[in-house]
This record gives C-alpha cells, structure tokens and sequence, in this order.
C-alpha cells in the first residue's frame, strides 16, 4: 500500500513537471539576405538563478528551431549570428518566438556620423563637456557593423570621462564605456544596427578659464556643433559658423567635416547652459499653432528625434535631446538603474521592488523600449566580462541585478 501510494506520489509529480514544460519553437530570419538564418546557435536563457544558460541548439535549413523549456517561468532567446548576439523575449505561455538578425562586418558602407553636438560649460571640476554622437546605418542591404572599432571617437588630453551611454534603435540608453585605444582615441564595442545608435558621453577637462579644443572625427560626420552659454566667448576657424538653434544658448556649427580637417576653437569664460530651454521650445512645437500642448509628448524622453519639420536648421531633427537637460538626465539615470545592484533593487515594503525615481515608466504601459535597453545592457555585459572589464563577482552581481529588471519588465509585458 504504502509502494503504491509512492507511486502514486511520483507519477503526479512527474504530470506537474511535464505540464509545466513546454517546447518552445521559432524562426530565424536573416534581414541581410531575406532568407532563413541557418546554422545559427540559439541559446534558452533563465532568468532566475543567475541568468543561466538552460539549453541550446542550431537552426535547421529552413531557420527554424525548437527548443525544451523546463518551467512556466519567464526566460529569453539568444541567438548568435556571425558573433553578434539578438534576443528575443520568451513569457509564460509563449509556443512560438521569431528573431531577426543581420550579417556582421568589421566595417560596412552605410553608415555615417549626422550629428557629433558638444555641449560646453564651466563647473568646479573643471570645462564640462557632453557630448552627444548620432550616427545612423543605412547599409543596403542592412548589416550589423561590431568590431573591437565599431564607433571610434576623438577626446581631448585630460578628459576625465564621467559617463557613457548607448542607444540602439528603437531602444533605451544602456551604459556603455568606450574602450582606451591612446593618443585621444576611444572605441565603442556596441552593434551599430540598421537605423539610428546614439551614443552621449560625458567628460571634464581641466580648465583655467580659457581651453582650445583640437576635435576630430574618426568618420565623415555631417554636423559638427558646439553649443555653450551666453555667457562663455567662442572663438574658432572659419567652418564654424553660427547656428539660430536656440535662442538661450550659442551654437556654432561646421558641416560636412571630414576626418583629416583642422577644427581647432577656443571657449573662455564661465557659465552653465540652461535647463529649461528644451522644455519650452518643446512645448511650442506641441501647440504647432493649435493652442494645445501636449504633456505625454513632452514628456516622452528623446522627444524631436522625429525627422524634421520644413526647417533648414540641420540640428533641428536634435535639438530637443542635445537642449534639454532632463532628457540628459535620463540617459544617466537608465544607465545607472540598468547598473545598479542588487541591493539598490531591493524590494521594498510587502516584497515590492523599488523603482528608480529618475527612471520614467514607459508611456501607456509600453515597455518594449524598455526591453530593447535590456536587452543591449545584456549585451554589453556579457562583452565587458569577455574583454576582462568585469571581475567575476561584479559580472555576477551586475547580472543578477539585471535579472531582477528583466523579470519585472517581462511581467508587466504579459500583462499588457
């Protein structure tokens, strides 16, 4: 009797098991060519217990895959395709998730710098500098471009960098530190996908009241700005010319700047830019002549990155990212949130995990920008421990923490 109720026991406990398992099966589409991905590594990501690898396998002629999935939990899909990872969320439920991925290459035709935007102003660290890059892929047909040089950039001796930042398209800024190369140059190890990829750094360089700047530019970059307070004097060659994008600030522009041109300007002088020039201009691009602001739009970080309205002010398609100081703001406050760990998302009171109050909540629920930024802050972390950046307890912790944002953002996708 008592034999029989053990199997009794085991064989429900077997029924559990196997009614919470599933497989999971999808397709790999290669954007590059328009055809199946085949041959390319998929990877079943848990997320809980560290973000574990659960299991593995490879796409079939036709792209396709399946794979077990042990539990009703949440979990992710990776799927490696020329060394480039591209993820794709896996939510309780799900029987079916598709991926897209591009072909990759060191350095592909396509891509250009539209916009490099410093914005300068003294403090008591020295000449504070953010500097905003915004560069698009528009190869034909699209590819990844990643590589140890997948976006150079030039700084100036002595700058201290205080911060760094990357956007892929349709995402949301993820921390990202440009890797040290020597004489002033630093390299950005993030995918420049199809679309537009922003990157922001901020820096200090030491400053006496007067500093001549040397820029230069690793690619063809069409606008060239330099934007600082009314109150500080800008001296430079001849490509720079002034530029009517504010009328709070002064902005300096060059344009179609190439990467051997000398650019040499000097700023002297003190003053902070303002804070609120963005947020009123913003708003009176909302009214657009109807009298009615709207406050989601203006709210809405990286708002005016739509494509220009009939204006011949180059930086307009910019303006409300490079002006506005809580948009910058925001950029360093995901990046840090997406950093933080554990203990700084530690739950509160009832078990509730505590949200970052600089953190916006996506507008109508919608958190697919929000696992786009995820999904890139994976990314990069798992390149920085590959590159040695991370020691194996910071890779640990970073991980779990991000595993906690990851589980949170997922939940509030099912229930959307």
């Amino acid at each position: 009797m008592k034999f029989a109720s053990t199997v009794s026991m085991v064989a429900l406990l077997a029924a559990s098991m196997a009614a919470q398992a599933a497989t999971v099966s999808g397709n790999v589409v290669n954007k590059t060519t328009n055809k199946p991905a085949v041959g390319d590594k998929v990877i079943l990501i848990a997320l809980q217990s560290g973000m574990q690898d659960l299991a593995q396998t490879t796409t079939d002629a036709q792209g396709h895959f399946s794979i077990n999935v042990p539990d009703n939990s949440m979990h992710l899909i990776r799927v490696d395709h020329q060394k480039a990872a591209y993820y794709a969320p896996l939510t309780p439920g799900m029987t079916h998730v598709n991926v897209t991925v591009y072909d990759v290459g060191a350095k592909i035709p396509g891509i250009t710098t539209e916009a490099d935007v410093m914005r300068v102003q003294s403090g008591a660290q020295g000449l504070q500098v953010v500097q905003n890059y915004f560069v698009k892929n528009a190869s034909n047909p699209p590819r990844t471009q990643f590589s140890a040089h997948a976006y150079d950039v030039y700084l100036p001796p002595g700058a201290k960098i205080d911060a760094a930042a990357a956007m892929g398209p349709g995402g949301m800024p993820v921390s990202s530190s440009p890797m040290p190369q020597g004489k002033g140059l630093y390299s950005f190890v993030f995918p420049l996908r199809p679309g537009e990829t922003r990157f922001q750094l901020s820096y200090t360089v030491p400053y006496n009241g007067s500093y001549k700047f040397l820029p230069r530019v690793a690619m063809p970059t069409e606008n060239l700005a330099v934007m600082l307070p009314k109150s500080m004097s800008f001296k430079g060659v001849d490509a720079f010319q002034s530029a009517n994008v504010d009328d709070s600030v002064q902005t300096y522009l060059a344009k179609n700047v190439q990467p051997s041109q000398a650019l040499a300007f000097t700023v002297s002088g003190t003053g902070q830019m303002p804070r609120d020039s963005a947020q009123s201009s913003a708003t009176a691009q909302d009214n657009n002549g109807s009298g009615q602001a709207s406050t989601a739009a203006a709210d809405r970080p990286g708002i005016g990155l739509e494509n220009p309205i009939d204006t011949p002010d180059p930086l307009q398609k910019y303006k409300y990212w490079i002006l506005s100081g809580l948009a910058l703001l925001l950029v360093v406050a995901a990046a840090f949130f997406l950093r933080a760990g554990p203990s700084e998302v530690a739950a509160g009171a009832g078990g509730a995990p505590v949200p970052s109050p600089l953190v916006p909540t996506p507008a109508g629920g919608n958190t697919g920008l929000l696992m786009a930024g995820l999904k890139d802050e994976l990314f990069a972390l798992e390149t920085e421990r590959l590159e040695g950046k991370l020691t194996e307890s910071e890779y640990a912790e970073q991980k779990a923490a991000l595993e906690q944002v990851l589980k949170r953002a997922l939940g509030r996708k099912k229930e959307g």
